[in-house]
């Protein structure tokens, strides 16, 4: 007899578990030598901010996805547990109408690793953090990993793409109408880049699959605009 499909609590609760032994064991792996510090308040911590109601994106799911592509490309990353930290804490605070949330994300992290962590190692994670407001062309390779890791997700399948499509969407406080006015800009942003992806890696990875994804889903929206229906998500 074949087991039944863990329902949606049980998965969630599972992953919870996993990701919380991973915190954990980075947390512990990146102390100061001598210096001791009970990473499970640090966790709870962390997964109360990932588990606030108004999240539709920005939740553990996206970081197991983040984390996933850490996985995938770690023979690539210079410094794998600084920008893992980072991942960790890129979107910890997510207020939706505010444009300061990296910024008061990596001050939250600087905070709680004062006194546990080497100072050197704290500035870069603040730094990684602060990348991913993805306003400026990241420097350094560790820099375009964590901007392509963050970007993931526009190379997913068609589906996949548009359910996060629609889970940002549903994290927007304001009018539709503004939405996809910022949308529509920052999404035309993306494309008129020599590369969405800076990393071969992730280039070579997601880049064609993006740059479809995005033209569909610009498609979609003069669509919604002019009053006809959107490309159905299967």
């Amino acid at each position: 007899m074949s087991r039944p499909e863990p329902n949606v609590s049980t998965q969630n609760l599972v992953r919870g578990k996993l990701l919380e032994q991973r915190f954990s064991d980075l947390w512990q792996r990146c102390l100061l030598p001598g210096v001791s510090s009970d990473p499970k308040a640090i966790w709870e911590r962390v997964a109360q901010h990932y588990a606030e109601p108004h999240r539709h994106y920005h939740d553990q799911q996206h970081l197991a996805h983040c984390l996933d592509q850490i996985d995938l490309a770690a023979g690539h990353i210079d410094n794998a547990d600084q920008v893992e930290m980072a991942i960790w804490f890129h979107d910890i605070i997510n207020d939706p109408k505010a444009r300061d949330n990296e910024q008061r994300s990596a001050q939250l992290f600087r905070r709680l690793g004062d006194g546990l962590f080497d100072p050197g190692f704290i500035d870069r994670v603040v730094d990684l953090i602060l990348v991913t407001a993805h306003r400026e062309q990241p420097g350094d390779a560790d820099h375009q990993f964590i901007c392509d890791i963050d970007l993931a997700s526009f190379g997913c399948p068609w589906e996949c793409f548009m359910r996060d499509s629609d889970a940002v969407k549903a994290e927007f406080p304001g009018p539709e109408e503004d939405y996809f006015h910022g949308q529509t800009a920052f999404l035309k942003t993306l494309l008129a880049r020599p590369r969405i992806f800076i990393t071969d890696f992730f280039n070579a990875r997601y880049e064609q699959q993006a740059r479809d994804n995005i033209r569909l889903l610009l498609r979609d929206i003069e669509k919604r605009s002019a009053g006809i229906a959107p490309t159905p998500t299967a």
